[in-house]
């Protein structure tokens, strides 16, 4: 997860200095949109599995937050709207990405309303399975190192 706010990263940094552990957050005050456009330029394939904000609704789910891009600029500008979905307007899972060896795929898909709010509504994704689709090009490592050396 993206630390978004100054509230939200202080608890985390208070939680691991309890704990005797440094706090490593690179991401902490990134400016939004461009993070995640970054993301989607280099090759995330990140899927929304859940959507509970206005401007959101059930025929999100499943589409990737590149093909939500326009939408999620436009309900940022209208409502303030987090195009990370860092306020819980929406949850994601990255089934592809430079990094991985191998794609998720997502096997028995079904959608749940949770709640049916005329403002937000709430719906995600379940799934029966998953299963791994290995990647043209990519020699055996975790790391996903490409055939080519990129």
């Amino acid at each position: 997860a993206v630390v978004s706010t100054q509230s939200t990263g202080n608890r985390v940094e208070r939680v691991c200095e309890r704990l005797g552990l440094v706090s490593i957050a690179p991401l902490w005050r990134a400016e939004q949109g461009p993070l995640l456009r970054e993301m989607i330029e280099s090759g995330f394939t990140i899927r929304i599995i859940k959507v509970a904000s206005i401007g959101l609704n059930q025929r999100n789910l499943g589409k990737t937050a590149d093909e939500l891009w326009e939408h999620f600029t436009e309900i940022s500008r209208k409502y303030g709207f987090n195009v990370c979905g860092e306020g819980g307007e929406y949850e994601s899972l990255v089934t592809d990405c430079p990094l991985f060896s191998h794609r998720i795929v997502l096997e028995g898909v079904k959608q749940v309303c949770h709640s049916e709010d005329d403002i937000a509504p709430v719906w995600y994704e379940t799934f029966g399975g998953v299963t791994l689709e290995e990647k043209e090009g990519v020699i055996g490592t975790s790391l996903g190192a490409r055939a080519d050396g990129s």
